[in-house]
């Protein structure tokens, strides 16, 4: 006679489910199977990107390595794993690519995070002090805006390897949907900073009236041809940098700006005052910036006619707070395949 089946307790059935989804599965040989590892409470839980390697043409020397540098931060290391995961899968020669990570804090759930979902990635991780910054920064229009850890850019050339000559920084809310290696690879001409360059801009709004009425400041951008860049996608010489005291003119900028209101916006108008006019333009294929809106309601934007190389959600509204919210702009459905956020519910839907 047949046995009837007896109904499995709930109890034992959500055991089992966390068991599925928070542990990993292996068979004897080692081979992985939809592994998801238990997340940090402060961090989300990433899918695992899969392994690019070099083509034939690509170089091992340590002259052919392309340095990135980018900061992380809780609030958007969902970006980061997106950006670097465009990079990686657009690169010719993706295991020529070296990470330098800049963070507030040196927390092991950071390490652990880029490492399992980048098992391969050659990266480092570096501690930015805070208190360095923390007393120069002015209140902005926009609190995000006023982290310590958005003015890391400012000290690369202090954290960075001293043997280290040149490095491309990323923000953490782009794209990169061609060769990195092309923009790498630009002739510096002997200037410190390589940055598309926007001549169209009204450059005069970033400074305050204060600052065009005073007739010294006023005649900052004497002798210069000064137009808007933004600081989210740069070439850098960090030697030039270094050698010519670059960390030390954007904060002396800071320090007037504390005492009298020169500008608006962050940690962006500072490196306008030193370097706008003076850098080296590239194409502005490399930088498809205010996908986000601006800085009040990051209301929705389309693309600029031309050619795309990196996309850049600058702007108050980022990619993947409008796709889970469930309102996406159309330009924030090119971000989502580089997704790798991996939720409990993304894992049921598979």
């Amino acid at each position: 006679m047949a046995l009837l089946s007896t109904p499995t307790p709930l109890p034992i059935l959500l055991g089992l489910l966390s068991i599925l989804l928070f542990h990993p599965i292996t068979t004897t040989s080692g081979i992985r199977l939809g592994i998801l590892r238990r997340p940090s409470p402060h961090l989300p839980v990433f899918r695992e990107a899969p392994a690019f390697r070099n083509g034939e043409q690509c170089g091992s020397e340590n002259t052919d390595a392309i340095h990135v540098a980018m900061t992380l931060d809780a609030n958007y290391i969902r970006g980061t794993m997106a950006a670097v995961f465009s990079l990686l899968q657009h690169s010719t020669c993706p295991e020529n690519l070296y990470f330098h990570f800049l963070s507030a804090r040196i927390a092991p759930e950071f390490f652990s995070s880029i490492k399992s979902t980048f098992p391969y990635l050659n990266f480092k991780t570096y501690a930015f002090d805070s208190s360095r910054v923390r007393w120069k920064i002015s209140k902005s229009i926009r609190q995000a805006l006023d982290q310590p850890i958005n003015y890391a850019r400012i000290y690369l050339a202090d954290i960075l390897p001293t043997d280290m000559r040149r490095v491309i920084y990323l923000d953490s809310d782009l794209i990169v949907v061609d060769d990195i290696a092309k923009l790498w690879s630009v002739d510096m001409e002997d200037k410190v900073v390589a940055a598309p360059e926007y001549c169209r801009a009204n450059f005069s709004h970033y400074f305050t009236d204060a600052f065009w009425s005073d007739p010294d400041l006023s005649k900052t951008f004497q002798g210069r041809n000064p137009c808007y860049f933004n600081t989210g996608v740069m070439v850098v010489d960090v030697d030039k940098w270094r050698k010519g005291g670059y960390t030390q003119k954007v904060e002396e900028w800071m320090a007037l700006q504390k005492r009298k209101r020169l500008y608006h916006l962050g940690s962006l108008p500072p490196f306008l005052l030193v370097l706008a006019g003076n850098i080296k333009a590239v194409d502005h294929r490399w930088n498809q910036h205010g996908l986000g809106g601006d800085n009040f309601e990051g209301r929705c934007r389309n693309l600029h006619p031309g050619p795309i190389s990196l996309l850049h959600w600058s702007g108050k509204g980022k990619p993947w707070l409008r796709l889970d919210a469930r309102k996406p702009c159309t330009v924030d459905h090119l971000w989502a395949p580089y997704d790798l956020y991996h939720s409990a519910r993304h894992f049921l839907e598979e």
